[in-house]
């Protein structure tokens, strides 16, 4: 029998917001491409049954209930997964909020909170606790998931545009911080993507497609195993000469 090599072999990846949509697609593909996985997120019952159905496919997966939000939290996602795998290579920060569209004069206080404490400073914290195990693996990334919102905006959506923009400034940073150490850090963008998120927002995947879709250039929506490929390039070897970038899988949304 040919032995086989995924892209990913000896990789451990932590993912944060990997119970649905483009984070859970990134979980498989990583495990497709040999990486063990730490499938993080709020939903306690969704990380375990993606966990679950990697391991039934063979996979390495573990996965932990993680408010990322919670310094603790991160702190323990981060120790959990160096216990478990023995090491840590590739930290993805996934969780997002599907912030309410309002213009800024309408929206609480509260939501501004929420949003930042999970999109941004849920990066920041577990960037934070990470980067000491990192530092041992010369070669490790860390990717934060941003937006094509980081680029362009969209009425009604400048809290979520202000965070994402946000994250591609803190990657920057980070990479700058950390070049020394070996660790690459950058942002992977997507643009509309066919998850839950936008069937909650839409009522439906066919009226997201309908609607946002046709915003696309290319005429559709993206699928989430479409950006998990992405990710798996900047977790990978082929991208070693990459760091402090961000990598924009739109369907040609800013290039309007």
């Amino acid at each position: 029998m040919t032995e086989t090599h995924g892209k990913l072999d000896g990789k451990v990846a932590l993912v944060t917001g990997a119970a649905n949509g483009i984070g859970r697609a990134i979980v498989e593909r990583f495990s497709q491409e040999g990486a063990a996985v730490m499938v993080a997120d709020i939903n306690k019952k969704g990380a375990i049954a993606v966990a679950q159905g990697i391991r039934e496919k063979g996979g390495l997966a573990e996965s932990i209930t993680c408010d990322v939000g919670n310094t603790d939290a991160a702190k323990q996602a981060v120790e959990f997964t160096v216990s478990s795998f023995g090491q840590l290579t590739t930290v993805i920060g996934g969780a997002a909020l599907l912030s309410p569209i309002l213009p800024v004069h309408e929206l609480s206080e509260q939501d501004w909170q929420h949003a930042l404490d999970v999109n941004l400073t849920g990066c920041f914290l577990i960037s934070k606790h990470a980067i000491p195990h990192l530092k041992k693996s010369p070669g490790s990334t860390i990717i934060l998931i941003a937006s094509q919102m980081a680029r362009v905006a969209s009425a009604g959506q400048s809290l979520y545009c202000a965070t994402k923009g946000a994250l591609t400034q803190l990657a920057k940073g980070m990479a700058l911080d950390y070049a020394a150490d070996q660790i690459r850090v950058n942002t992977l963008s997507p643009g509309g993507v066919a998850t839950g998120r936008l069937a909650t927002r839409f009522g439906d995947l066919e009226t997201a497609q309908h609607i946002w879709g046709a915003k696309h250039p290319m005429g559709r929506l993206g699928e989430p195993d479409e950006i998990a490929r992405a990710a798996v390039f900047l977790a990978s070897e082929d991208s070693t000469f990459m760091t402090g970038t961000d990598l924009l899988i739109d369907g040609g949304y800013t290039a309007w």
